[in-house]
């Protein structure tokens, strides 16, 4: 069965929403009780020199905030992680990763990500977030990032089979793993659903189970609290 795709994608360029009046923190760590995990076990595949360290930034402009708050952006990520969040109650056994956007230049981490696991975990549904490598070099108007710069769809790619990979040791049905993305990580998703093959060499015994998706959720750009 192919991956269901539930919407269509528009790229936004998300890192608009930043504006010059924001609060400059230490790279991004996600909330106590989670713990980010390295997707790759040593140097990832078509690394490229980080154009400074990792970087947090939260907008703290009141005319930017949305639904009432800030937004968190994340820059310069070189390397990317996974967090899992677990459902403590009610299991469903399915799992989404979620892909934040941000115009393959920065991550838009909590308005386009951990807002999205705090809504679905409750639903008993495993959430993992995915922090992947930005920037991508802007070759186009459309922000396209394959096949030039193959960076975020291998570090998807990688996720999806580790998530599977690890299925039985986090309660996850493996046949219920579905990819969830706003902007640039909807369009990210849509690339996961068609390059159903590896772009990169497989390093071990997590690259040997599927890295397809199960299902699709795209997201044009970013929606309200």
């Amino acid at each position: 069965m192919k991956p269901l795709l539930l919407a269509v994608c528009l790229l936004s360029p998300c890192a608009a929403l930043y504006s010059q009046q924001a609060a400059l923190q230490p790279a991004w760590q996600p909330t106590a009780g989670h713990t980010q995990v390295p997707i790759w076990p040593g140097t990832p595949p078509n690394a490229r020199p980080a154009q400074g360290p990792e970087r947090a930034e939260t907008d703290t402009d009141p005319k930017n905030f949305i639904a009432g708050k800030p937004a968190t952006a994340i820059y310069n990520v070189s390397r990317p992680t996974m967090t899992v969040y677990s459902p403590t109650g009610n299991n469903t056994g399915a799992a989404v990763i979620v892909f934040p956007g941000g115009g393959y230049q920065i991550l838009a981490i909590d308005l386009e990500g951990t807002e999205v696991c705090d809504w679905l975990v409750p639903r008993g549904i495993t959430c993992i977030l995915l922090k992947y490598r930005v920037p991508a070099p802007h070759l186009t108007q459309y922000w396209a990032a394959y096949p030039e710069s193959p960076m975020a769809l291998e570090d998807a790619q990688r996720t999806i089979g580790l998530v599977r990979f690890h299925a039985a040791e986090w309660h996850i049905d493996p046949h219920k793993i579905g990819v969830l993305g706003f902007s640039a990580g909807g369009h990210l998703v849509a690339a996961t659903s068609v390059h159903t093959v590896r772009i990169y060499t497989p390093v071990d015994a997590a690259d040997k189970v599927s890295c397809r998706p199960d299902f699709a959720v795209v997201k044009s750009a970013s929606g309200g609290r």
